[in-house]
């Protein structure tokens, strides 16, 4: 970051003091004292003030002050406006701020992050730094920080030469630092949201060619490589233009990878080459398996700790514990560093197998014994006790340097006697157990091998040319391992031994859940039995826990809900929860959150099989857990919907849910559990918890529109719907088939949206579910606007509404009433258009909560921009989108930039609108890819006008294809555009 201008005196903020004054120059030249702002006068004040804070603390004589503020050209009392400023400004500031000195004036004195441009320096000096040294993450952030003290145009309507030098400099700076920042998005893959910016960035500064670079690379990294292309073709035809000239030959380097989709664009990066270890006595260490795979991190982590015991200037004696399930391979990962760190324990390297997991583990006395004569100590001098046995062993080892190497341990008590006790040594320790109590001990906590990892393993097993020709098999039978080393190896070695078989034939048997653990073992080594040894030590409680915890289908489960499946409290279930983590059969997923490995979760439920009484025990916990989501989700619901009277048309719960005292709060709790609650409604498909189920998938609707869920909720909604028709349960079906319909329509598969709604309409009105009538006659009045059959879509508004009414449902009045305004909107009738949703936000706002007030706003905005009131529209699209972006709905803030760019560009803004049409590409769009399409066909057009042509040509093109995928008629129109932009 060449070029950032110091100011030294000048420091971070974080110690002034509270009533310390504070300046800013990266924006409007402005002083406060604490939180107050302090006048600083006329703009020639503002100037004088500017010019003494820019020279770093140095005094600047009379005579540059007046050429600072005036230049060539100073008025007749020059000296004497000098004069008056600095006392006006002496008078307002601190004393000894400003000071006298040599017939000119300085800025002294000033406390810790006192000025904003100090302060921005600093952040991107240290961003520079951690950039450096490779943490990415910590540089992004610090340099966001120093782009955040920016506050507008630098030195804001401060007049003279020497404030407009300065903004020209301190501009060039801001413009560097966003240039690195965007650099680093994209280092770290954020490629499609780094667009929109880039988009209008290149707008603004269309001659900078670094940006256009940055865009190009984002634009192919995001699969827009036809965008790429035209933004050189564009940049080309500029700088020819405009400055006579071609591009720099980075961007002309930059065209050609692209052209030939250059691998190197996607950032490869090569493992590090692994030391050659040398062995040396005396050496007890197992032999490393040959075929070690990946864990490159946690080698370099291990390593690095027994360096810094190791070396000359070691001062420590350094502890590392591995703590993973079963059969995650720990003894492998110990086994294998220590190998490598042979070479920097010459004296030797002790190793035992503790034994922790089983029944008797090793005793210490015992170990200390034999280490002590594997260290040459005659067996005449080795005492009886424990205490003496360790006070001798740490004697022996004093001066040497040892790898001590404890594998499988019970805890930590077991271990502390065996440790050595000087600089120099090192332990290696493994358990199931996590160490927290091993004092001073590197905790490491191993989990299983990424999907890359995992393939090779087995490819080193099975060998590549098996392999090479059924890779998808391979990545199932990986998968069905749930990536545990020990579960690959025992797959790998099954069908290396077996040349008839195909990996596809291991891959179907791993496929069935029930046997998966049974077909997991091989001469001595079993997964199941792995896991047995774990589950025997257990108490009462935990095994309970272990076993009902099983039950639950999805990805990690929360401490209320797993408290639910238990049915105990909050505290009782931490602690066996925790318990749990520190034997590694469970794993803590996060602060409050639990989760089990893929195979132990069968062997839980095998367990629980087993084991569990009485048996209607496993369908009690599991109705817990779905009573606990649905009571939740129904009070989320209740809290963002305040008037709208379904949750008293659910079914009732019996084991109580959350309560939240806030939205937020609420829909935190939704957005975090919307996997989990999602498998527990697909787990209660075909049995006695059916239509609970549905309703909770009802209840918790708003992961449809969140963008982030979507997919799994449909999945969700087709298996309930399957599952109620198989059942014979019209009133569960047909509020399944409501909640495909919503889905159906965020994704903008219209006519299949049609079809369910359709169904579910007549399912409904069949058992007399009034309830789910409206709401299934409002989402076909949403079908008929897509379908432009306006007329339709008002008299099913129209319906919906008399049943809300009738129901006393405001809340589903007013979202009706908004949508209801489209309807008109399309029949032409825009100023009853504009009372309708004028009525609609009226309701909402007496309702009080928010969030789907928004669909209020958004429906007068659209009403507005059709009567060309701009101004207003985007007031209104501005609103819906801060209530949009609060509650997590990105894909309506998605479309809500789609409609704010089409008001930009009607009114001639083609810069903004291709700003907002690039944010709405980047977060996505409530209606598909025909939504898409119509985004992506604004943004040629907004292109067209700023006279990038080429990009607008591909832009145009992607639309057709999205257009002519959906069978959407807007493909006229856009062939047009393109025969169009051919004859130009």
């Amino acid at each position: 970051m060449d070029g950032v201008p110091r100011v030294p005196e000048q420091r971070r903020p974080g110690s002034s003091e509270p009533r310390a004054l504070r300046f800013g120059v990266l924006g409007p030249v402005r002083a406060w004292r604490g939180d107050e702002p302090v006048a600083t006068g006329s703009p020639q004040q503002r100037a004088l003030l500017a010019a003494l804070l820019l020279r770093e603390g140095r005094t600047a004589t009379a005579a540059e002050l007046i050429d600072a503020l005036w230049g060539d050209e100073p008025p007749s009392q020059a000296l004497a406006a000098v004069r008056t400023y600095a006392s006006r400004l002496r008078k307002v500031l601190d004393p000894g701020v400003l000071v006298s000195e040599s017939g000119g004036y300085a800025v002294r004195g000033l406390g810790e992050g006192a000025l904003d441009l100090a302060v921005a320096q600093e952040w991107a000096a240290e961003a520079e730094k951690a950039r450096n040294t490779g943490d990415l993450c910590h540089a992004r952030d610090v340099l966001n920080r120093a782009l955040s003290q920016w506050d507008g145009e630098t030195l804001a309507g401060v007049p003279g030469p020497y404030a407009e030098a300065q903004r020209v400099r301190l501009e060039e700076w801001r413009l560097q630092l966003v240039e690195t920042r965007l650099d680093m998005d994209l280092e770290q893959g954020c490629h499609a949201e780094a667009v929109s910016e880039l988009t209008a960035l290149t707008a603004a500064h269309p001659l900078r060619e670094r940006l256009r670079e940055l865009l190009m690379l984002a634009l192919y990294r995001s699969g827009r490589q036809a965008e790429a292309l035209a933004v050189y073709a564009d940049t080309r035809r500029l700088l020819a233009d405009e400055l006579g000239v071609d591009p720099r030959p980075g961007l002309q380097e930059l065209q050609q990878r692209i052209l030939r989709a250059d691998p190197g664009l996607a950032e490869p990066s090569a493992p590090m080459a692994e030391p050659v270890a040398i062995p040396v006595r005396p050496a007890q260490l197992p032999a490393t398996v040959p075929d070690f795979t990946g864990r490159a991190s946690f080698v370099r982590e291990l390593s690095e700790v027994l360096a810094s015991s190791s070396g000359s200037e070691g001062q420590v004696m350094a502890v590392s514990a591995l703590a993973g399930i079963g059969g995650v391979g720990k003894t492998t990962l110990a086994v294998h560093v220590a190998h490598q760190a042979r070479t920097a324990f010459p004296d030797g390297q002790l190793y035992v197998d503790l034994q922790g997991a089983r029944a008797r583990s090793a005793e210490p006395e015992t170990v200390l014994g034999s280490f002590l004569r594997a260290l040459g100590t005659a067996d005449s001098a080795i005492p009886d006790s424990l205490e003496e046995r360790a006070a001798l062993y740490r004697s022996v080892l004093d001066g040497r340097r040892v790898l001590v190497l404890l594998d499988n341990a019970r805890d930590a008590a077991q271990v502390r006697p065996l440790l050595p006790g000087t600089p120099g040594c090192a332990a290696l320790v493994t358990s199931r157990v996590r160490m927290v109590d091993l004092a001073g001990a590197h905790l490491v906590d191993l989990d299983v091998m990424s999907p890359d990892e995992a393939l090779a393993l087995f490819t080193k097993i099975v060998g590549e040319e098996r392999v090479g020709s059924e890779r998808e098999a391979a990545l199932d039978v990986v998968a069905a391992c749930g990536f545990l080393p020990l579960a690959i190896r025992i797959a790998a070695s099954r069908l290396a031994s077996r040349r008839t078989w195909t990996v596809s034939v291991l891959a179907a048997k791993l496929a069935d859940e029930r046997r998966r653990l049974d077909e997991l073992q091989a001469g001595d080594l079993a997964v199941k039995a792995t896991f047995e040894l774990g589950y025997g030590q257990l108490e009462p409680a935990q095994a309970r826990a272990f076993r009902l915890l099983g039950l639950a289908d999805g990805p990690d489960i929360s401490l209320a809900a797993a408290a639910a499946v238990l049915d105990l409290p909050p505290e009782d279930t931490e602690d066996v929860l925790e318990s749990l983590v520190d034997t590694s059969l469970l794993e803590s997923a996060a602060p409050g959150r639990y989760r089990f490995h893929d195979l132990v979760r069968l062997y839980a439920r095998a367990c629980a099989e087993r084991d569990e009484q009485p048996p209607t025990e496993r369908e009690a916990a599991l109705s817990r857990l779905l009573d606990f989501y649905l009571a939740t989700a129904a009070g989320v619901y209740a809290i963002e919907r305040p008037g709208d009277r379904l949750v008293e048309d659910l079914e009732l719960t019996e084991y109580p849910g959350l309560r939240f005292a806030h939205g937020s709060a609420a829909l935190d709790w939704l957005y975090s559990e919307a996997s989990p609650l999602l498998a527990c409604v697909q787990q209660a498909a075909g049995t006695g918890r059916l239509r609970r189920a549905v309703d909770l998938l009802w209840a918790a609707k708003d992961l449809t529109e969140s963008g982030a869920n979507s997919h799994q909720y449909e999945a969700t909604a087709r298996a309930m719907c399957d599952a109620a028709r198989d059942s014979g349960d019209a009133r569960a079906e047909g509020r399944a088939r409501t909640t495909l319909t919503n889905v159906l329509l965020v994704y903008g598969r219209i006519q299949q949206a049609a079809e369910e709604a359709h169904r579910a309409m007549e399912l409904a009105a069949s058992v007399g579910d009034a309830t789910a009538v409206s709401w299934v006659a409002n989402d076909r009045g949403l079908i008929c606007l897509h379908q432009s059959r306006y007329a339709d879509g008002e008299s099913f508004f129209n319906q919906a509404i008399e049943g809300h009414r009738a129901a006393g449902n405001r809340l589903g009045e007013a979202v009706t009433l908004a949508n209801l305004s489209r309807a008109y909107l399309g029949l032409g009738n825009v100023s009853t258009a504009v009372s309708i949703a004028r009525h609609s936000l009226a309701v909402h706002s007496e309702l009080g909560r928010p969030m789907r007030r928004a669909s209020a706003h958004f429906a007068l905005g659209l009403a507005l921009a059709k009567a060309s009131r701009h101004t207003e529209a985007l007031g209104q699209f501005t609103d819906a989108q801060d209530i949009f972006t609060e509650h997590r709905q990105r894909l309506w803030v998605g479309n809500t930039h789609f409609r704010m760019a089409e008001v930009h560009l009607g009114a001639a803004r083609p810069a903004q609108a291709a700003q907002h049409a690039e944010q709405a590409l980047a977060l996505g769009c409530v209606g598909g890819d025909r939504m898409r399409g119509n985004v992506v066909a604004l943004l040629g057009r907004a292109l067209a006008a700023l006279g990038q042509a080429d990009r607008a040509k591909a832009c145009w093109q992607d639309a057709l294809g999205l257009y002519e995928q959906c069978g959407a008629a807007e493909a006229g129109e856009i062939r047009a555009l393109l025969n169009g932009a051919s004859t130009a």
